[in-house]
């Protein structure tokens, strides 16, 4: 009986071993698109009123909870059953995040973003709803497709492998990428509050409170630089998309150019298509509904 038990015992240690080295290879494997998804989601979590950062944050984790919850059974399923939807899923996801980078520069160029502060009294809150309620959807709509390619590639790592070793393992890359993810945006939003406690504290340390203002001032700076990198990291990981899955595109691009320029380009491209059919579209259905 007890030769039984630690048989069963040496048998759980050992699948641990592989879960942890296959989630180490996994994790390395996802690392380019968790840096993706943490300056898509860093960006799409600020831009609020102070005591709204975290609650927004908390939503959209919630969110991407939710994602990991409803990706895992429908990968391993299609996996089995129809492993070809799973390249057809991803495609269309491409041209949605694609679509998101285009639109993104497109309200750049041509339309003036109103300030926040702008509002006052009700229609401030009403404003600030709104825009708390775009955002989330938004984020958690971006994080399931971004998830969607982990997920995706973490399996790929492990498909000669027993099924509860693909199953532990690519649920731990799940859950490192929404708690690692959301854990750092979190850190990130909240910076210029810890600059503030550090001033606070500082009882006249001029040292302390530099670096308390040094905090304050880089929050404004890296929110900047993420909504660029976040804008152009969903172009990379759609023309990506678009190179590793569509043959015809894989085909026409040149093997002299890098990698980067050529995904950058491609997820351009389909961006562009994206936006175009999907402005067209939107502008006559709200013509046919006046």
């Amino acid at each position: 009986m007890a030769s039984g038990i630690f048989a069963v015992l040496d048998d759980i240690a050992i699948l641990m071993d592989d879960v942890v080295m296959m989630s180490k290879l996994a994790t390395k494997k996802t690392a380019g698109i968790l840096g993706d998804d943490l300056a898509v989601n860093a960006e799409k979590a600020t831009g609020f009123v102070a005591s709204r950062e975290l609650p927004v944050l908390w939503a959209i984790t919630k969110g991407s909870f939710i994602n990991k919850l409803i990706i895992l059974p429908i990968v391993f399923t299609l996996n089995y059953f129809a492993p070809f939807l799973i390249k057809m899923i991803l495609i269309a996801g491409g041209f949605y995040l694609a679509y998101e980078g285009i639109h993104k520069i497109y309200e750049v160029l041509f339309h003036k973003k109103s300030d926040p502060q702008d509002f006052e009294g009700p229609d401030y809150k009403v404003e600030i709803t709104d825009n708390e309620k775009e955002k989330i959807k938004s984020a958690v709509t971006t994080d399931f497709i971004l998830s969607l390619e982990i997920v995706i590639i973490a399996l790929g790592t492990v498909l000669d492998k027993p099924f509860q070793l693909q199953l532990m393992t690519v649920s731990i890359v799940a859950l490192i990428a929404t708690v690692g993810v959301y854990g750092l945006v979190a850190l990130i939003v909240r910076m210029d509050d810890f600059g503030l406690m550090l001033i606070s504290k500082s009882k006249g340390n001029k040292p302390i409170i530099a670096m308390g203002n040094g905090f304050i001032r880089l929050l404004p700076m890296i929110i900047r630089l993420l909504s660029i990198v976040g804008t152009i990291a969903l172009i990379l990981v759609a023309g990506g998309i678009f190179a590793h899955n569509i043959d015809a595109v894989h085909d026409m691009i040149p093997q002299a150019v890098p990698t980067m320029i050529s995904e950058f380009i491609v997820g351009m491209i389909g961006g562009t298509i994206a936006f175009i059919i999907i402005s067209g579209v939107t502008a006559v259905v709200k013509k046919f509904k006046k």
